[in-house]
C-alpha cells in the first residue's frame, strides 16, 4: 500500500510503498477514507519526540476491511473512527472509568517479539499513536476504534478522534466541569471550539473564549461562548477579571505558549484549576509563584471537632 513516511525530522512526508501485516488478536484492518492533518502530527514530524522512520496521522476514519480472531465489537463493513487514546481496558484506571489515564497503553500495540504492523523493505516503521492514518490502510487495536453512523461523512468523522475528544474530553472528563462553573478557554481552533461545546453540555454558567482572530471568536460565539476576548486589543487577565471578579473555576490552554499558561494561572479563582492541553513546542516552560498557587484543604469545623 501507499503511505506518507517521515524519514527525517523537518524533511516533510515521503509518499512511499509500505507493507502492512494481517490483523492478529484484537487488531482491526481499516480501509482509510479520510485522515486529518493535526498540528501534533506536524510537531512530531519536526521535533525529536517519536522514532523515525514513522507513519503518522491520528485523525482517521474508514471502513473495517478485516478483523483479528479476538475482536468482539467490530465487523467487516463497519464505519469507524480512530482515537489517539490508547487503553488496555484492564488496569485500575481503565476499570474505574478513566481509560484516558491508562497505565499500560502499550498493551494496544504488538509485542517486541511479534512481527511489526508496518514495514518498509523489511524494516519496521513507527506507528504514531498506534494509528498511522496517513496511509491507504491502518492496522489498529479494537479499543482505539468507535463505530459511527454510515451517514456521517468521512472527512468530518475523522476529526472526532482527536479534536472533538480532546476538546470536549478535557472539559467533561479531566476537569469535570459542572453546572454553574465558570470556564475560560484560550484558543478557538478546532480543539478549543469543541471545548466550548463540552462546557455548554456541562452547563457552565460563563464560557469565555480568548483568541487573536476575530473570525475564530465569531465561531466561538456560534458554538456557545457567552463572552469573547480579542487578546490583540485588550489585556486578557484584566478582561477576564472584569467579567469574573472572583476568578474562573476552570481555565483551559489550547495554545501551548508560556505567556498563555501564566495568564491562565492568574485568572483562576479560589479552588480553580488550570488545564494545559495545547503544545506549541516540546521545550515550552512556565513559571509560577508557588505561594500564590497553594491553598489549604482543611475543614476545621469537621476535622477538629472533639465531641
Amino acid at each position: 500500500m501507499k503511505a506518507l513516511v517521515v524519514n527525517a525530522l523537518g524533511r516533510g512526508f515521503d509518499f512511499e510503498h509500505v507493507d502492512i501485516a494481517a490483523p492478529m488478536g484484537r487488531e482491526v484492518l481499516v480501509n482509510v477514507q479520510a485522515s486529518g492533518l493535526c498540528h501534533t502530527d506536524l510537531l512530531f514530524a519536526t521535533h525529536d519526540i517519536v522514532p523515525t522512520p514513522a507513519v503518522l496521522g491520528h485523525e482517521v476514519a474508514g471502513i473495517v476491511a478485516a478483523v483479528g480472531p479476538d475482536v468482539a465489537e467490530l465487523r467487516v463493513g463497519d464505519h469507524v473512527v480512530g482515537s489517539l487514546a490508547q487503553s488496555c481496558g484492564a488496569c485500575a484506571r481503565c476499570l474505574s472509568g478513566r481509560p484516558f489515564q491508562c497505565i499500560h497503553p502499550e498493551s494496544t500495540l504488538r509485542r517486541p517479539t511479534d512481527a511489526p504492523r508496518l514495514r518498509r523493505n523489511g524494516v519496521a516503521l513507527f506507528q504514531g499513536y498506534g494509528l498511522a492514518g496517513f496511509a491507504e490502510r491502518a492496522l489498529i487495536h479494537e479499543s482505539q476504534l468507535a463505530v459511527v453512523p454510515k451517514e456521517l461523512p468521512f472527512a468530518q468523522a475523522a476529526l472526532l478522534g482527536c479534536g472533538v475528544v480532546t476538546g470536549a474530553g478535557s472539559v467533561l472528563n479531566s476537569a469535570n466541569v459542572s453546572a454553574g462553573d465558570t470556564v475560560v478557554i484560550f484558543g478557538a481552533g478546532g480543539v478549543g471550539l469543541n471545548a466550548v461545546s463540552g462546557a455548554r453540555i456541562a452547563g457552565a454558567s460563563r464560557i469565555i473564549v480568548i483568541d487573536i482572530q476575530a473570525k475564530r471568536l465569531e465561531e466561538a460565539k456560534r458554538f456557545g461562548a457567552t463572552d469573547v476576548i480579542d487578546s490583540t486589543k485588550t489585556k486578557p487577565i484584566e478582561a477576564v477579571r472584569d467579567l469574573l471578579p472572583g476568578g474562573a473555576d476552570r481555565v483551559f490552554d489550547f495554545v501551548g505558549l508560556k505567556a498563555v499558561a501564566e495568564q491562565g494561572l492568574a485568572m483562576l479563582g479560589v479552588g480553580g484549576g488550570l488545564y494545559l492541553v495545547g503544545v506549541a513546542s516540546p521545550d515550552v516552560e512556565i513559571g509560577m509563584n508557588i505561594f500564590n498557587a497553594i491553598g489549604g484543604q482543611a475543614r476545621p469545623r469537621r476535622q477538629l471537632r472533639l465531641d
